[in-house]
């Protein structure tokens, strides 16, 4: 009787001792870094990988896509956010992308303001200075107030890129967040603006471009111009963790598709 009380007791230390394991096992922590245009779509990802894994956590950290792309370079995060492609140094400097989703770049305006479309020549023009007044365009007499993005933005170097006027927009404001320039284009009637497409809000109006509005049908057949990928950035030679490789195969499969259009993007998958 009291050998087997013995193996009893053993049998259940050694059960609870592989329960205790395998919880741990559940554990770990995913650290993100960059885009801020990805906010929405990193964000629902996150809370759905969280609801799967029971017991890891998911943050993100919202630098701008050079900082997230730096950020893996040295170590710091354990997968970038780029609102941009990677340039061919930065894969030569061993960095891989994944391109997660695509997104359009919405070129917004004060609600109050009357012009509704603008073809990708006159968003140039307007960007370079060489369009200065509203009336130039049927609006209101008033001074064009030209936001953008800081230097080093995802956002910034895909307009410029797209509209051709790298190194030449005459900026009021240079902001270091999507949620600053709709705030301060939602702010002045006067003001123009470039955002994700996946955070343009009822504050401010996106624009058609050469005639075609923005959203996720029009970004997903290409009819939209003004379109970027989102891309998750690793180093080469450098292994996941166990929650990180989780997360990186859960956004990447089918079964994320779902939440990365919820979130107004376009799904890849």
């Amino acid at each position: 009787m009291k050998k087997c009380l013995t193996l009893a007791l053993a049998t259940v230390l050694a059960v609870s001792a592989a329960a205790c394991c395998s919880a741990q096992q559940k554990g770990g922590t995913v650290s993100t870094d960059g885009s801020t245009s990805m906010e929405e779509v990193i964000g629902v990802l996150g809370e759905a990988f969280q609801e799967k894994y029971s017991g890891m956590t998911f943050t993100y950290n919202p630098t701008g896509s050079g900082s997230g792309i730096q950020a893996v370079r040295e170590g710091r995060c354990d997968i970038g956010l780029s609102s941009r492609s990677l340039k061919e140094e930065e894969k030569a400097d061993g960095l891989t992308e994944t391109v997660l989703a695509k997104d359009g770049i919405a070129v917004i305006v004060n609600p109050k303001n009357e012009v509704s479309d603008l073809d990708i020549e006159t968003i140039a023009k307007i960007y370079t200075g060489e369009i200065t007044n509203w009336s130039e365009l049927s609006g209101n007499d008033a001074e064009i107030v030209v936001i953008g993005r800081e230097a080093g933005s995802g956002t910034r170097d895909g307009f410029e890129s797209i509209t051709g006027t790298e190194d030449a927009c005459k900026y009021r404001q240079e902001l270091t967040s999507t949620g600053d320039v709709i705030t301060t284009v939602s702010q002045n009637p006067d003001a123009i603006g470039y955002a994700s497409l996946a955070a343009v809000s009822d504050q401010i109006k996106a624009l058609s471009v050469n005639g075609v509005s923005p959203s996720e049908a029009t970004v997903k057949d290409g009819s939209y111009v003004i379109q970027r990928p989102f891309v998750l950035v690793t180093k080469d030679g450098v292994e996941l963790s166990d929650a990180a490789q989780k997360f990186f195969d859960f956004v990447t499969s089918d079964e994320a598709a779902p939440f990365i259009s919820q979130a107004g993007a376009v799904p890849i998958k």
